[in-house]
């Protein structure tokens, strides 16, 4: 705990109070040595004349001189950091801190990637300034991270010699009696046969209530509930553990975000991921080496009713191999991940994914396969793009819509009722032109900026658009090519994230758990009995907690000493 009334030892002082200072020291070192005939002020060697006829200095003679004024405002300074009230202070400033991260998007949150984009869109002009504030990355913002190395190193400081003071009242013997016994409760004086043997009665008495018992000088001295100060070290070193659990899982895990379709293998490499957010020293080049293949995606909705359409149950079968947890099979449902020695995969989404084949001008297969497609509603209507810049004669890019179970809408238009796939559609419009996939930069898959490309027209000048049931193929004008719509695949969202501080910090919460059970739950107190005479003994006891010391205990131990008395003599005979 530090002082909070400290303050530096050598603080500035006037020149006239320095004289007043050393004047003072010299009268009391005179009276010290008028004091004492054999020349000695009790604290060191004697002060007297020197040759030269003056006083030796007292700083010459001292064998703990004063500290330099640097090392005493560094100490100052570290005994205010490591105060507990500095800690309080420190722990309520970074919650503070933290509410921005809840309140507004953060960047690299895997869930939700576009969160900040979408914030900027909507809020031009507010946006730039809350991210010179470091308001959209609060976690990693220097500030936050000044803070919470502040608070560590302030709980350091205060737990550290809490802890190790908790532990030598944990091992300390019971201390003497207080001198005045009679003030403390339950004080009474107890008439016995004999004082000696009633002391050992006593002490066999507190022994078998398993109270720590020490006799020394006509008195038993005895302690019970020491496992409180155990609770209360476990409960310090909890919350030193818990910022140490917190900070390896900031600066060592990651986080990353992948949609995996059926029948496809997800490898864990940072290349695989869709988003992959890691820690600051997190070596993203070397993750833990696994693989899982989604062999199977089931999804139930409500069927009638009027909770019709809302969702039952999901469940992504998975297949999963790695060479540290071997080979298996796991069914990854909400709120049950994959765990693969460390690395957890959790459940978050999941949608469609249409499998097309599209066919260029000269018949060749430019692009066959699944391809996700995002959900926009409750009833899974869902939007996607595929990019074919290898077609001939042209480059062919495709904007499509999903719709799971379609139906006519009142304004003529199909939409999606339902958000099984009871009668999957898709509908499809064309673009060619270059996809600017040359260039370098990175592009979405999920977005087609048709800025730079053409409109596929029919010969009539109509834009060009189908709607294709599984099965179907449709052909596109000016020997453009074809799309066939093969069938419908389901993928998964999956949030993917590893935190090496987690077991710390989940250890540290169960260690603050029953530090602070015991520390409530047992009351410490001490008992004494102290011989007053050859028949008279005084008892008296002392609560270390709120609650009192049962009289009970005290009336058994009472009872003990009363109860002892002096054995019986033998009769010896007369000789006579």
């Amino acid at each position: 705990m530090g002082d909070e009334g400290a303050y530096p030892l050598n603080s500035p002082s006037s020149g006239a109070d320095a004289t007043k200072d050393e004047t003072g020291r010299a009268a009391g070192a005179d009276r010290s040595e008028l004091d004492q005939p054999d020349g000695r002020d009790g604290r060191g060697p004697a002060v007297g004349p020197d040759d030269s006829g003056g006083t030796a200095a007292t700083a010459a003679t001292d064998p703990h001189p004063p500290p330099g004024e640097l090392v005493a405002w560094l100490r100052w300074s570290w005994r205010r950091l490591t105060a507990m009230r500095t800690a309080v202070v420190l722990l309520i400033l970074l919650a503070l801190c933290a509410i921005p991260g809840s309140l507004l998007p953060q960047r690299g949150v895997a869930s939700d990637p576009a969160a900040v984009p979408q914030y900027f869109r909507d809020h031009p002009d507010l946006a730039p300034w809350l991210d010179r504030l470091w308001l959209f990355e609060v976690y990693s913002a220097p500030w936050f991270a000044a803070i919470y190395v502040l608070l560590l190193i302030s709980m350091i400081g205060c737990v550290l010699p809490r802890c190790l003071k908790l532990w030598h009242e944990y091992r300390a013997a019971p201390p003497a009696a207080p001198r005045r016994l009679s003030r403390e409760s339950h004080h009474q004086l107890v008439q016995v046969a004999d004082a000696d043997l009633a002391l050992d009665a006593a002490s066999d008495a507190l022994r078998g209530r398993r109270f720590r018992v020490a006799v020394a000088d006509g008195e038993v001295r005895a302690e019970k509930g020491h496992l409180r100060e155990l609770g209360n070290l476990g409960f310090h070193l909890s919350l030193l553990v818990l910022l140490v659990g917190v900070a390896g899982g900031r600066l060592f895990g990651y986080e990353g975000r992948v949609a995996v379709v059926e029948g496809a293998t997800f490898t864990n490499v940072a290349s695989s991921y869709d988003a992959l957010t890691p820690a600051p020293w997190a070596d993203i080049a070397d993750l833990e080496p696994l693989d899982f293949t989604l062999e199977r995606f089931d999804a139930s909705f409500e069927t009638s009713g009027p909770r019709f359409g809302e969702p039952r149950d999901f469940e992504a079968a998975v297949a999963y191999r790695s060479p540290e947890a071997g080979d298996g099979t796991f069914a990854i449902r909400p709120n049950r991940p994959l765990d693969v020695d460390g690395t957890k995969f959790f459940l978050t989404g999941h949608g469609y994914a249409p499998e097309l084949t599209v066919r260029d001008g000269e018949g060749n297969v430019a692009m066959s396969g699944p391809t996700i497609f995002l959900p926009m509603d409750q009833n899974f209507t869902s939007d996607g793009v595929i990019k074919v810049p290898d077609a001939r004669p042209a480059s062919l890019a495709l904007q499509g819509l999903f719709l799971p179970t379609a139906v006519r809408g009142a304004e003529g238009l199909d939409t999606s009722a339902y958000p099984n796939a009871v009668n999957p559609r898709v509908q499809l419009a064309a673009f060619t032109g270059d996809l600017g996939l040359d260039e370098g930069a990175s592009q979405s898959v999920f977005t087609l900026d048709v800025d730079d490309l053409e409109k596929v027209r029919e010969p009539d000048g109509e834009v060009w658009r189908v709607s294709l049931a599984p099965g179907q193929t449709a052909e596109l004008p000016n020997g453009l090519g074809s799309v066939t719509f093969d069938g419908v695949s389901r993928f998964a969202n999956f949030q993917v994230a590893r935190d090496p501080g987690k077991e710390v910090a989940l250890f540290a919460a169960v260690l603050l758990l029953l530090g602070l059970t015991i520390s409530l739950g047992v009351a410490r107190r001490r008992l004494w009995v102290r011989r007053v005479d050859a028949v008279t003994l005084e008892v008296g006891a002392r609560s270390l907690a709120r609650r009192p010391v049962p009289a009970e205990e005290i009336e058994a131990i009472v009872a003990a000493a009363t109860a002892a008395v002096i054995p019986a003599t033998p009769a010896t005979k007369d000789p006579a």
